[in-house]
């Protein structure tokens, strides 16, 4: 009995591992096979862009996701974002593979080096990639340069500022490709020549390692690819992985938006208006509300754009010139003056230092703009300004100047009819009644009156 109770505990225990086995094995495939978070970024490189690609990282590794795919289409952007891009993609815990795409999309200056820093680069094909040559936009063009900038060109037509920049970006380049084992010639040739390649090209150079005409595509030459994360050689495994799409939170979209460099200039100019219209017409608050909020959101994203100040200084002395105007009406000088200050202060607003593209408003809107704000000042401002000194017509101080006419007069004071009512009043010169008097003063209920 003991021996049967035995055995039969063994077929029990067999079994029970024998069905637990069977229900396990066919989640191992679907573990295996895992997810790949996939994120868009289109448009400019910035702080939007920094924060979104560092959040779908951070998503992705709370997944466990076999990989994190960036679809990228930019012409570059600002040189800390991409900084702090590269940063987070040499340490993700999480494969991320950088795929240009759609067919038409270009992975130009700063998106060469997000290219350069990830552990799979792709490319649709009919994209392109290059074009990193750092752009120094400092002055405004045109004007000459400094002496100490000239005596510092040499014969490449660089001085010893640019030179700097520019070796500075190509050895990082150069440790990106050194580091991802891609071509550190060609990445040396796209920060000195502004080199460009196609996908095809790129994919001969050995700048890439997949064309690919999708996501699906992507994936499945992608898997069983090694490759080195933190230090740790992987096998990617992501034939047939399920695709996950990351959106930024409402806060990242938020900043995206705003930092636009059109949606920036408009609501600085929302701002400006808002609080001008709050001094001139009191008490509304809704022009003070929504200026100050405006304000406060253009302020943010001055803060994330490469911001000229001296282009800046020229938009407030253009507003400031044209208000002027408006208080001390002349020949039009200082308008004038104003409206050229504001535009060519416009114009050159978004350029300061710090970016690798020109983060210009559009010329349509700053000539609207320019428009609209000549108009409001002059015009809005002024004819404010000229109802201020209209004689009133209603209240108390309605009634000076006003002509009436004396119904019963004991000297110095009586009664007189003034616009249908029975007033008290006072005066110095003697009045009999039916005469007509003018009002030239009041003291409370008396008014003070005069032949």
């Amino acid at each position: 009995m003991a021996y049967l109770a035995s055995k039969w505990r063994r077929w029990y225990f067999s079994g029970f591992l024998g069905l637990l086995v069977a229900i396990l094995a066919p989640a191992a495939p679907a573990r295996a096979q895992g997810s790949v978070f996939v994120t868009d970024v289109q448009g400019a490189i910035g702080v939007a862009v920094q924060r979104q690609i560092t959040q779908a990282i951070e998503a992705a590794q709370a997944k466990q996701a076999a990989a994190l795919i960036v679809r990228l289409d930019t012409p570059g952007g600002l040189v800390s974002a991409t900084r702090t891009i590269i940063q987070a993609l040499i340490a993700s815990p999480v494969p991320v593979i950088v795929y240009v795409a759609p067919s038409g999309a270009h992975a130009a200056s700063a998106g060469t080096f997000i290219v350069y820093a990830a552990h799979v680069a792709a490319m649709a094909r009919g994209t392109s990639i290059g074009a990193a040559t750092p752009v120094e936009i400092g002055g405004l063009p045109g004007l000459p340069q400094p002496k100490d900038e000239k005596k510092d060109k040499q014969q490449d037509g660089m001085t010893t500022a640019q030179r700097k920049a520019v070796n500075d970006v190509v050895a990082l380049l150069r440790g990106l490709a050194q580091l991802r084992g891609r071509n550190a010639e060609w990445a040396e040739k796209a920060v000195r020549e502004a080199a460009t390649l196609t996908a095809e090209e790129a994919l001969k150079e050995h700048v890439i390692e997949i064309v690919a005409s999708d996501l699906g595509d992507v994936l499945a030459q992608a898997d069983g690819r090694k490759i080195t994360v933190n230090g740790q050689e992987r096998i990617l495994a992501t034939k047939d992985a399920s695709l996950v799409t990351f959106t930024p939170d409402w806060r990242t979209r938020l900043l995206a938006v705003i930092s636009d460099p059109n949606i920036a200039f408009i609501l600085l100019m929302i701002g400006v208006y808002g609080i001008l219209l709050e001094f001139w017409s009191p008490g509304t608050y809704v022009p003070g509300t929504v200026g100050a909020i405006s304000l406060i959101l253009g302020l943010m994203a001055l803060t994330v754009l490469p911001v000229h100040y001296g282009a800046l200084g020229l938009v407030m002395l253009g507003i400031a010139l044209m208000v002027g105007e408006a208080l001390t009406p002349g020949l039009g000088i200082l308008g004038i003056g104003g409206i050229l200050a504001f535009v060519v202060g416009a114009i050159f607003l978004f350029e300061g230092p710090g970016a690798d593209i020109s983060f210009a408003i559009s010329l349509p809107l700053i000539i609207g703009t320019a428009a609209v704000t000549a108009a409001l000042i002059f015009g809005v401002i002024a004819a404010a300004l000229k109802a201020r000194k209209r004689p009133s017509v209603t209240g108390a101080e309605q009634l000076i100047g006003s002509v009436g006419q004396v119904v019963d007069w004991h000297s110095p004071q009586g009664s007189v009819r003034l616009h249908g009512e029975i007033w008290a009043a006072r005066s110095k010169w003697p009045l009999n009644p039916g005469d007509s008097v003018r009002v030239v003063g009041r003291d409370r209920l008396t008014l003070i009156v005069e032949p």
